[in-house]
């Protein structure tokens, strides 16, 4: 199995193994602690697959099914996770500086203490997601919805909440 850079020009082998499925590579690579910018798992199906500290910056997750994923810790700087389905993933701590992640759906997520600064949120379903401490400046938050969530202390300096659902957000 290859995983190969999202490059259109001419894509890159950013990691090969025996693996048959993209979810054992993915996994194996990340136990390597191989550096997978820009990856093209794009509609990748990695439902509750173990992904500590992944190296995945600019990485291409549209449409990714991360259902109860782990990626604590995981370095996601300016991926693409465009209607990625994130309910009840472990994001605790994740790097998602200037993320895209409009649409996804993030019900249940743990992102305490994520670094979501700059992060396009553009209508992401947040419904009892747990963002206690998350760093959310300059976060572009329209119509997003936040019921149910824990935003205590979340620090907002900046960020865009026009049209944003905030009924029983819990904040300070």
């Amino acid at each position: 199995m290859k995983i190969m850079s999202k490059e259109q020009d001419e894509p890159q082998i950013l990691w090969q193994d025996k693996e048959e499925t993209v979810r054992e590579s993915l996994v194996a690579a990340v136990a390597a602690k191989a550096e997978l910018r820009g990856a093209n798992l794009w509609r990748a199906y990695l439902r509750e697959a173990e992904l500590p500290e992944a190296e995945l910056p600019e990485a291409d997750l549209r449409g990714t099914n991360l259902e109860a994923a782990n990626l604590g810790q995981a370095h996601l700087w300016r991926a693409n996770l465009l209607g990625a389905n994130l309910e009840r993933a472990n994001l605790e701590g994740a790097d998602l500086r200037e993320a895209e992640l409009p649409r996804a759906y993030l019900r249940g997520a743990n992102l305490k203490g994520a670094d979501l600064r700059r992060a396009l949120l553009c209508e992401a379903d947040f419904r009892g997601a747990d963002l206690e401490g998350a760093d959310l400046r300059g976060a572009n938050l329209w119509r997003a919805d936040l019921r149910g969530t824990n935003l205590e202390p979340a620090d907002l300096r900046g960020a865009h909440l026009e049209e944003a659902d905030l009924g029983g957000v819990q904040e300070e």
